[in-house]
């Protein structure tokens, strides 16, 4: 193997089986169920993005706003908790095992997501991840009712610009190199990221995504889950949203 070589995770549906900011809430109106109320600030913001009226991002600064008003310090309390209790359990033991795998033969691992920076870096850290790429938010001392992204939402090429950005040992690497590095995602959203190493690996992929994993060659990995079906999950995210799933 060359002297550099890395494994690029992403994170929700691909090392856990939820989306990780509906996990999150839960587990944060589990502690303060009132905040549920806050989910009224969401629902205009919910309907324009249903009728294309409202960008992703911004549907995403508006769901957290079942944390106006949290001081910054207790966020990062629960963030800390919530990876460190909630993440190991729920993890893909799959996952975790090549993570371990790829630590053990000396590569870099780069968690990168579309996620919240604030749950995102613990969660890394509680996965042992090297670095850690998510959507920066401006929260400020007390966490704001539409929280500003500072560079954008991380997702599709956005993940490649960021990684280069935060990690320059990635940028510097030979085409030789990439060629040894590892890629797994769940979503046709990641394409420029497990294009981006020699090595893909696809997690629950949708047929059209399996199909052209099947043509590259990559490995699909089909880890056990905690519902059968989209159905299931979207069930699973409504208990979650609401504060009333399992942590």
């Amino acid at each position: 193997m060359p002297s550099r070589s890395f494994a690029f995770f992403d994170l929700d549906h691909t090392l856990l089986p939820f989306d990780t900011q509906a996990l999150f809430c839960n587990f944060v109106l589990r502690r303060e169920p009132w905040r549920v109320l806050l989910h009224g600030l969401f629902i205009p913001v919910a309907l324009a993005r249903a009728c294309g009226l409202a960008s992703t991002a911004t549907a995403k600064r508006a769901f957290l706003s079942y944390l106006r008003g949290m001081p910054r310090e207790r966020l990062a309390n629960y963030a800390h908790e919530f990876a460190e209790v909630c993440v190991p359990k729920w993890a893909y033991q799959d996952l975790r095992a090549e993570i371990l795998r790829h630590k053990h033969q000396g590569r870099v691992l780069v968690l990168n997501t579309a996620s919240p920076d604030f749950y995102a870096h613990e969660i890394a850290h509680a996965l042992g991840f090297d670095h850690c790429i998510a959507t920066r938010f401006d929260i400020g001392d007390t966490f704001p009712g539409m929280p500003p992204l500072v560079t954008g939402n991380n997702k599709h090429e956005a993940k490649i610009v960021a990684m280069e950005e935060q990690v320059p040992s990635v940028t510097a690497l030979t085409e030789k190199e990439r060629a040894t590095c590892w890629s797994y995602s769940d979503s046709a959203a990641d394409l420029p990221l497990l294009e981006y190493a020699g090595y893909g690996v696809l997690v629950h992929p949708s047929k059209r995504l399996a199909d052209i994993g099947s043509l590259r060659g990559w490995t699909i990995l089909h880890p056990a889950r905690p519902y059968r079906s989209k159905a299931g999950d979207m069930f699973r995210v409504v208990l979650q949203v609401f504060g009333l799933h399992p942590e």
